[in-house]
């Protein structure tokens, strides 16, 4: 029986490599990457449903909500109206056609106490409006520099904060 035994020479030969082939990774991550964009519009949508069309107009076209302000010094202003805290939801309610669906945005001057804002939105969410929010100047890297319009198409400046809820 004749045996070759190969010698070192023959153990050099069949070394392992050292380096990685990712060539078959970056195969498989293409394909997850075309799959997941594919499927992921698909997962949002829920059920598919063929709506009617109409021609009625949208229940809610308030396309320009009432704005309440207040200044440093305590007075009330309804648009650009000034107005004492008494006459507000009698305003309000006149102006909105005595609609509580109707949005106001509540601004207050940043020096105005914290107790001062809340009295003028309780007073206006006790007269029965529901959809009371507090406007905020947005800074930091998500405000578009001034005097250029935000990408997304809505206007600079006083942006609402979270709709208020109702004292008590």
């Amino acid at each position: 029986m004749a045996m070759s035994t190969g010698g070192a020479r023959g153990r050099g030969r069949y070394r392992p490599l050292a380096e990685i082939n990712v060539t078959p990774l970056v195969d498989v991550m293409l394909v997850l990457l075309i799959i997941f964009m594919v499927t992921a519009p698909l997962m949002t949508s829920g059920v598919s449903v063929d709506l009617p069309k109409t021609n009625a107009a949208p229940l809610n076209n308030d396309s320009k909500p009432l704005t309440v302000s207040i200044r440093a010094n305590g007075d009330i202003f309804l648009q650009e109206e000034p107005v004492p805290l008494p006459d507000v939801v009698g305003k309000l309610k006149a102006i909105s056609q005595d609609n509580p669906d109707r949005r106001i945005f509540v601004r207050g001057d940043k020096d105005l106490p914290y107790g001062k804002i809340m009295e003028i939105m309780g007073t206006i969410t006790q007269g029965g409006f529901t959809h009371v929010a507090l406007l905020a100047e947005q800074t930091g890297p998500a405000a578009a520099p001034s005097g250029r319009a935000p990408a997304s198409g809505t206007p600079p400046g006083p942006r609402p904060a979270r709709p208020a809820r109702p004292p008590g």
